[in-house]
């Protein structure tokens, strides 16, 4: 099997030789400058350059960038940009470029895809996230409440704009998969109930959703935290699944498999294991082995590699994924003839 192959028979649950070995989230500035430092080459930078060093199967993502050149910035981290409907008037002439997509970047990555050795995906800001990036945090959080009319103001605009990136896009290319940047869990759950989410959201998704589905585009929600409940709300929305399921939130892979059969997943590797030596990641790898080896699960670190991860640790790490890679592939083929029997 090629990449290509390899991940899309992986994901939809059909036999694979072994599992893709992907890091879907690509490294820190802080872990690839210790790496250096410890003997990777220099001129080694890139991330399909430290995918393509370590062996990894390589794969390439565009963040479909909502704001023009000419948006405002927050003043800091979570400040927002807006604070009433007045300020998203006066900022709208800076939002949704049309064109938005590259598309001498696109052709050139489809013409290297028919290869099969790459996997194309990309991203657009979520009808949670877009509004908290616009809001702030505080802000936001209030405006589900105090300023009903402009986050729907918001998420109208946002969804019309997301139909005619899809549009532009798939005119050039298929993606292989695409993700909704989304982060509205922390450690304890959802940061809004499920009455929020189906006023709010669940609309939103339920238009653009179809839309990727007529072109057969997985649809991923990348949400970091705990989203054992909103798992439910995303599965009702109609998407494919979620990633990166972060161990140290409490996510439990098994549970997620149980509770819904029938959905991707992507990470859940507990990364804060990787510099513990190789029988603690070993341990990790047996954990998971089960369940990525029933199909529609695929294995990765459960955000970016930290930086307290040395170049020794992360190739044993790689050697460790490969072996569990290769048995993860035998034990679905196993578990395929069993079902057909």
């Amino acid at each position: 099997m090629n990449a290509r192959q390899r991940f899309h028979a992986a994901l939809n649950f059909q036999p694979f030789d072994r599992l893709p070995m992907i890091e879907w989230a690509t490294w820190w500035n802080l872990t690839i400058n210790r790496w250096h430092s410890e003997g990777m080459p220099a001129e080694v930078r890139t991330d399909e350059e430290v995918m393509r060093y370590f062996d990894l199967d390589v794969m390439r993502q565009d963040w479909i960038r909502i704001r023009k050149r000419t948006c405002p910035v927050e003043p800091s981290h979570g400040a927002g940009i807006i604070a009433t409907a007045e300020d998203y008037e006066r900022i709208r002439e800076h939002l949704y470029p049309v064109p938005a997509v590259d598309k001498e970047r696109w052709r050139r990555w489809a013409a290297d895809r028919e290869k099969g050795d790459i996997v194309l995906w990309f991203t657009l800001d979520g009808f949670f996230w877009f509004p908290r990036i616009l809001l702030g945090i505080e802000r936001h959080l209030y405006a589900f409440y105090d300023n009903a009319e402009l986050m729907h103001r918001i998420n109208t605009d946002l969804l019309n704009w997301q139909l005619q990136v899809i549009d532009e896009l798939s005119s050039i290319c298929i993606p292989d998969f695409m993700t909704f940047a989304e982060d509205m869990s922390y450690n304890h759950g959802p940061m809004l109930s499920k009455k929020l989410f189906d006023e709010f959201m669940l609309p939103y998704y339920r238009q653009v959703v179809p839309r990727l589905k007529e072109l057969g585009v997985t649809t991923i929600i990348d949400s970091d935290g705990d989203v054992t409940r909103p798992a439910y709300w995303f599965e009702e929305a109609g998407l494919d699944g979620i990633l990166p399921l972060e161990r140290q939130a409490g996510v439990d892979m098994a549970r997620l498999r149980a509770e819904h059969p029938r959905m991707r997943f992507i990470g859940h590797y507990d990364k804060m294991v990787m510099n513990q030596g190789e029988a603690a990641m070993r341990g990790e790898f047996e954990r998971l082995l089960p369940i990525a080896a029933q199909g529609g699960f695929l294995i990765s670190v459960d955000h970016q590699t930290p930086p307290g991860v040395s170049i020794d640790d992360y190739r044993i790490y790689l050697r460790l994924f490969r072996e569990y890679a290769e048995r993860a592939g035998e034990l679905s083929q196993t578990l395929l003839a069993r079902s057909a029997a």
